[in-house]
């Protein structure tokens, strides 16, 4: 048996609203599908406002524009997460400024945020790590405090919840992924949500190149080509119906991989706090000294045996082009050493029953032999 780390499912709403935009020629940017996805995922998170774009890079990086961060500005961000966050606050011209991560949900350490802030901060940028929450309250008010926006880099978590709230639904203007691993998949795609009716407008225009509202091929700023196409979003509106069953397979997903393997020694599985609910998009594991090889090893072995892993991401602060970064040579050591030590195991949509007891078999037959 081969057990990918993702494989997604596609609802067979999603394949004939695709085919119905084939058949009708709403193939481009423009379409019905696009706007009903836009209410209905905005709807879902609770917010008052979805903007579309091609990914979520896309999404951060016009969040950013949109709040007019931009050259001289610093903001804060994850030294624990995908590059992407990091090189939407350089497309601006801005500083990212980076934190280091609780050790036990990988997410930015509020503590570590508040001693971040300087009088050039000019946003935070909290990422939702692997279906687990950040640890809002405190990241919202150092943020009032100092006056700051909160984007929230809400790309794993789609129907997680932190004190009840919605991940995606606590900063100014939060972003979402729609790649192909995650629970709702455009293929690509990203959107931005908000509930300011200025900041939303704002979105919309810049997502489209500045056209002038007024006369079409006038352009009132420096614009951006990050539209969405019907094609993407007929796959999403497709799912939106499902996006409650998805979190419940996502749940049972992490429920069963806990039952399977918490008696084996060495392999620190993934922490759930008492204020969220974990849609454990990736389930995310670190292999301990006690385990009796490391991780490199291990995830070999399973490849071996035909199970499909993935590395955590590497410290940001450390990467080639961020050398000149002023932080590129100071000690991130939670990040550190999490990189180090963790991966995780097969978790698509659409595994099945039979594959996770394979791969909770193999990793205790290896653990056996370490």
């Amino acid at each position: 048996m081969k057990i990918p780390v993702n494989e997604p499912v596609i609802a067979p709403e999603s394949k004939k609203a695709v085919m119905e935009a084939l058949e009708t020629g709403w193939v481009s940017s423009a379409g019905p599908c696009i706007t009903r996805f836009e209410q209905e995922f905005a709807d879902f998170v609770g917010m008052k406002h979805g903007v579309a774009v091609m990914n979520g890079t896309a999404a951060l990086h016009l969040a950013l524009v949109s709040l007019r961060i931009g050259p001289g500005d610093e903001v804060i961000v994850p030294d624990f997460t995908m590059i992407a966050t990091i090189t939407a606050v350089m497309y601006t011209g801005a500083t990212p400024v980076f934190v280091d991560s609780d050790p036990e949900i990988f997410a930015m350490d509020p503590a570590l945020v508040a001693k971040a802030v300087t009088p050039r901060t000019k946003a935070i940028i909290p990422v939702h790590i692997y279906g687990h929450s950040a640890d809002m309250d405190p990241i919202l008010e150092t943020a009032a405090k100092h006056k700051l926006a909160v984007v929230e880099d809400a790309a794993e978590v789609h129907g997680a919840t932190y004190k009840g709230r919605q991940c995606g639904s606590m900063g100014t203007m939060n972003c979402f992924s729609f790649y192909a691993n995650k629970l709702i998949t455009t293929g690509e795609g990203g959107m931005v949500v908000t509930n300011d009716d200025a900041l939303a407008q704002r979105a919309k225009c810049l997502r489209d190149l500045a056209h002038s509202p007024e006369k079409r091929f006038v352009h009132t700023d420096l614009g951006f080509n990050y539209r969405m196409t019907n094609l993407q979003a007929a796959l999403g509106v497709g799912q939106m119906p499902h996006i409650a069953e998805y979190i419940v397979k996502k749940q049972w997903m992490g429920r069963r991989y806990q039952e399977e393997l918490s008696m084996v020694q060495g392999l620190r599985l993934p922490i759930t706090k008492d204020y969220a609910t974990n849609v454990y998009w990736m389930y995310a594991v670190l292999v301990e000294d006690t385990f009796g090889m490391s991780k490199d090893t291990l995830r070999k072995k399973l490849a071996e045996g035909g199970v499909d892993t993935r590395d955590f991401f590497y410290p940001c602060h450390s990467q080639p082009f961020l050398s000149g970064n002023p932080q590129a040579k100071s000690s991130f050591p939670v990040t550190e050493d999490i990189a180090q030590r963790g991966f995780y195991l097969p978790s698509g949509l659409a595994l099945t029953e039979e594959q996770l007891t394979f791969v909770c078999n193999t990793v205790r037959k290896i653990a056996l032999q370490a």
